[in-house]
C-alpha cells in the first residue's frame, strides 16, 4: 500500500530533482532522444568544441525551464495551470536529459553555474505564479516565444555534419512552440514589448556565461 507524502517526504523530493537537475544526473525521462538512431558525424575538434559550448547553453536553458515550471506550479492557483506547468515541466526533462547526454558523447560537462541559474528561475516562477494565473501563463508564452527564437539561432550555428545535435533542437523546437501556443490559449497575458526586452537581456546574459563556463 502507498503511504501519502509528508511535508518533509516533498521537501526532500524537491531538492532531489533540483540537485540532479543542476548537476547533469536527471537520468533517462518518458521520451528516448530523437538523435538516438542518429548517426555520429566525424566533427573536427574546433566544430565538436562549438557544439558542445552551444549544447551546453541549452543544457543550462532546461535547467531554467524545469526551475520555472515547478516554481510557477507551487504559487498558482488553478489547478488547470499547475496541470499545464506539470505536463510542460515532464517534456522540458526530456530535454534536459537529452542535452545531457549529447554533452557527454561530446565529451564535454553542464555548466558549472547551473545552481545559480536554477535558483533565480525558480524564485522568478514562484513570484508569477504569485501575481495570477494570467500573468503566469503569459510568461510562460513569452519564455517559449524567446525560447524559440533562440534554437534557430543555434540550429543555424551548429557545425553542419552534426546532425545528432540538430535532430536534439529540432525537437525541442517543436516541443517549446507547443507549450508557447498551450499557454496563449489558455489565457495568458501578452506582455509588452519592455518586459520582452528585459527578458531577452537576462535570456543573452545566461547564454553568453554558460557558453565559456
Amino acid at each position: 500500500m502507498n503511504r501519502a507524502l509528508s511535508d518533509i517526504d516533498r521537501v526532500v523530493s524537491k531538492i532531489d530533482a533540483a540537485l540532479r537537475t543542476v548537476s547533469g544526473a536527471v537520468g533517462p525521462q518518458k521520451r528516448p532522444s530523437p538523435a538516438q538512431q542518429t548517426a555520429e558525424a566525424q566533427l573536427s575538434e574546433a566544430e565538436k568544441v562549438q557544439a558542445a559550448r552551444l549544447m551546453r547553453v541549452n543544457h543550462t536553458g532546461e535547467v531554467c525551464a524545469q526551475a520555472l515550471y515547478h516554481g510557477q506550479a507551487l504559487t498558482a492557483r488553478n489547478q488547470a495551470t499547475v496541470a499545464t506547468m506539470q505536463e510542460a515541466a515532464s517534456e522540458e526533462a526530456d530535454h534536459l536529459y537529452w542535452c545531457e547526454t549529447r554533452l557527454k558523447e561530446l565529451d564535454s560537462h553542464v555548466s558549472y553555474l547551473n545552481p545559480f541559474w536554477y535558483a533565480s528561475s525558480f524564485a522568478m516562477g514562484a513570484l508569477t505564479g504569485l501575481l495570477g494565473d494570467k500573468v503566469n501563463l503569459g510568461f510562460v508564452a513569452a519564455t517559449e516565444e524567446e525560447v524559440c527564437k533562440h534554437l534557430d539561432r543555434h540550429l543555424a550555428k551548429l557545425p553542419e555534419t552534426d546532425h545528432k545535435s540538430r535532430e536534439i533542437l529540432t525537437q525541442m523546437r517543436e516541443d517549446e512552440l507547443k507549450h508557447q501556443h498551450t499557454a496563449e490559449e489558455a489565457g495568458g497575458a501578452r506582455f509588452p514589448r519592455p518586459v520582452k526586452s528585459v527578458m531577452k537581456r537576462v535570456s543573452d546574459l545566461m547564454t553568453r556565461t554558460t557558453y565559456w563556463i
